[in-house]
């Protein structure tokens, strides 16, 4: 899908999905996530509050994916579908591509995120299906954001990209 930023397109959370508190295991989907500023999903065990070699908090605080990204995957691999949460990531959406908004702003909820890069497929891809890791890469793999203003997100919510704020010329 093409994302036509002048209209702030619009897209939904399809699904949410929490980190397992023992590593490895499945995710935990939920209906319902607080996204708390700088620090990411509470009660999201593996990144919550997480901070990074420099002591600073982690950028990496929600991970993102297209389903129809998802089920081009499962088609390609011949699998009947890859199931909400295999993937791994946070939210789940529909409608809208991600990759074309790394570096702006999105309203998820009541929340507002920052999609500041496209995310690293681990190798655990390749235990959903052999090969799903390979498949993710190259701009078909998600984004990462950081929460720069908390709330809670509901499956089912608007995703809304927020304008850009230009500099105002003197």
């Amino acid at each position: 899908m093409k994302t036509d930023k002048s209209l702030g397109s619009v897209g939904r959370v399809a699904s949410l999905h929490l980190h397992p508190a023992t590593g490895g295991d499945p995710f935990q989907n939920v209906e319902v996530c607080d996204f708390v500023p700088g620090k990411g999903i509470l009660n999201n065990p593996r990144y919550f509050a997480k901070i990074s070699q420099s002591g600073r908090p982690s950028r990496r605080q929600v991970t993102l994916m297209e389903r129809e990204q998802i089920s081009d995957h499962a088609r390609t691999l011949r699998l009947p579908e890859i199931p909400p949460g295999a993937v791994r990531s946070n939210v789940e959406t529909f409608g809208i591509n991600l990759i074309e908004l790394i570096g702006q702003e999105i309203s998820i909820g009541e929340a507002i995120l920052f999609i500041y890069a496209p995310r690293d497929p681990c190798a655990r891809m390749d235990t959903v299906c052999q090969g799903l890791r390979e498949l993710m890469m190259d701009k078909r793999q998600g984004v990462l954001a950081e929460v720069i203003q908390g709330g809670r997100v509901t499956a089912g919510d608007s995703i809304v990209l927020r304008p850009s704020l230009e500099p105002l010329s003197v």
